[in-house]
């Protein structure tokens, strides 16, 4: 492989440029532009290296090596690396420390330059950290295009960006670094494509997407994402995600929800329900939330800055988080999100002081094995709270268990529900029934949609708002029958 081809354009020039003036001192504080960058990758490195998928014995191309904070770890389970970076001096620096791994490549070249040649279907991993955000909008989409040939199937690609502002204290005149939103990253990976010589059709599924929890804890930045690819076959099922984010939670209908329930909210009642059902968790400064079902933050934003605890966000939908994200903005409190399957995900026995979850439950099939798991994750003297769609006691009418099969819930009657936490082993179970309380927030919030009509068109549509109205009258009815209910649950573990 070459080195920088003579004609990187006037993008290249100005990143060349700029990084030519960083690295006039080869450390770790230059790198991460940051007065306290060694006490940050103590974290932040065992961290990044968690979350990536298995590569133990396999081929692993990282790009944006830099002096390698990152090559010596890679190395260490890689069968064979391929470090890249397009400073000269930054990769003899690297291969000066990192030499001795016989299985590493150090390869000084452009990742934007058709100098930088790799074979096709030839990589298990692609790993970079910080890099996309140096390179301008068509790069980028130039480079996740061969990123994708250069993959095996099965194969993963993971970067880690810092978006919306800078993370580190170090102030430069010029700084070309693109903070952008992390939906745009989502964007070009999702559209990214391949069609093989055989007529085959591959695509990237996104299997991880959250914020870096050690720029959380110590800078209370949501702003350090990152994102994990798998290359898939095009006509592989994408899943539940798939749905959520293309059906039922697609950004528009998110922000109607938004309209209904409130700045942050997507779940019933908004802010009221919300101040209501966290003050019985009696929560304590330091402790450690998980909010199963986070959807775009409000309620994670609100115990954070109102109890000072840490809380960890997640949800099935890429959309909810992407905006959750955005919401995070400017706020510097404890809270970090990540796209996770809370039936799959897994945490450490005894992780959480609390576990609360609003109105998600209701997707989850085998709600006995997820509880089981809530018992697991909490601390002795944890709590438990949870608020969810229930249905009556006894066989659904024909129309309400059609309604059922449409969104594809899983619906219980109140005690039976609060069976099934007891059945995994909490006490003090409270399991009420708040279906009139429900009732009273759908007609106000119906009412409220009603009464501002023409501004709810103006923001969305005729079609829209109708959409609401039909969907928050036909709650009502379902309710006002006894078919539909809305359970309240509370318990701890000893």
């Amino acid at each position: 492989m070459a080195a920088i081809a003579p004609e990187v354009g006037e993008e290249r020039e100005i990143q060349k440029s700029y990084w030519m003036e960083q690295t006039s001192e080869l450390n770790l504080e230059a790198m991460m532009r940051d007065s306290a960058a060694s006490d940050l990758d103590k974290e932040d490195r065992p961290e990044v290296l968690s979350l990536l998928p298995s590569y133990e014995g396999k081929s692993v191309l990282e790009l944006g090596a830099g002096i390698g904070r990152f090559t010596g770890d890679l190395a260490e389970k890689a069968g064979e690396l391929v470090a890249v970076d397009f400073i000269e001096e930054v990769t003899k620096k690297n291969e000066s420390i990192n030499g001795h791994h016989k299985n590493v490549k150090f390869v000084c070249a452009d990742v934007t330059s058709p100098d930088l040649t790799v074979l096709p279907e030839s990589v298990d991993l692609i790993f970079s950290n910080w890099l996309l955000m140096y390179l301008s909008n068509e790069e980028v989409q130039d480079l996740a295009e061969r990123m994708i040939k250069w993959l095996k199937v099965g194969g993963y690609i993971f970067f880690r960006e810092t978006c919306f502002h800078q993370s580190g204290d170090h102030k430069g005149k010029n700084n070309p670094t693109h903070y952008r939103e992390p939906r745009f990253y989502t964007k070009v990976f999702q559209e990214c494509t391949l069609k093989d010589d055989a007529g085959k059709s591959y695509e990237l599924s996104l299997i991880g997407y959250k914020c870096i929890e050690t720029y959380v804890k110590n800078k209370k930045n949501q702003n350090e994402i990152c994102w994990i690819w798998q290359k898939v076959h095009s006509e592989d099922d994408r899943g539940f995600q798939h749905f959520l984010d293309t059906v039922q939670y697609k950004s528009n209908g998110i922000l109607r929800y938004e309209r209904v329930f409130g700045a942050g909210f997507v779940s019933t009642g908004g802010i009221d329900t919300t101040k209501e059902f966290v003050a019985m968790m009696d929560l304590q400064p330091g402790e450690k939330v998980l909010d199963v079902g986070c959807g775009i933050g409000g309620g994670d934003f609100y115990m954070a800055e109102k109890y000072d605890v840490h809380v960890v966000g997640i949800d099935l939908s890429v959309n909810m988080i992407t905006l959750a994200f955005e919401r995070a903005i400017g706020r510097k409190c404890a809270v970090e999100f990540e796209v996770a399957d809370c039936t799959v995900k897994t945490y450490p026995e005894e992780s959480f002081d609390v576990i609360y979850s609003r109105d998600t439950i209701l997707h989850i099939q085998d709600k006995p094995a997820l509880f089981r798991s809530f018992y697991k994750w909490l601390k002795p003297g944890g709590r438990v709270l949870i608020s969810d769609y229930c249905k009556k006691a006894g066989p659904a009418s024909e129309d309400f268990a059609a309604y059922i099969k449409q969104r594809g819930y899983d619906l219980h009657d109140v005690e039976a529900y609060g069976q099934m936490l007891r059945d995994a082993g909490f006490n003090e179970v409270i399991a009420d029934d708040r279906t009139e309380q429900f009732m009273q927030v759908l007609q106000k919030e119906l009412d409220t949609v009603e009464n501002e009509r023409e501004l709810f068109i103006q923001e969305f549509s005729e079609q829209d708002y109708n959409d609401i109205v039909g969907g928050w009258k036909a709650k009502l009815v379902r309710s006002s029958s006894g078919e539909q209910r809305w359970g309240l649950f509370f318990a701890k573990k000893n």
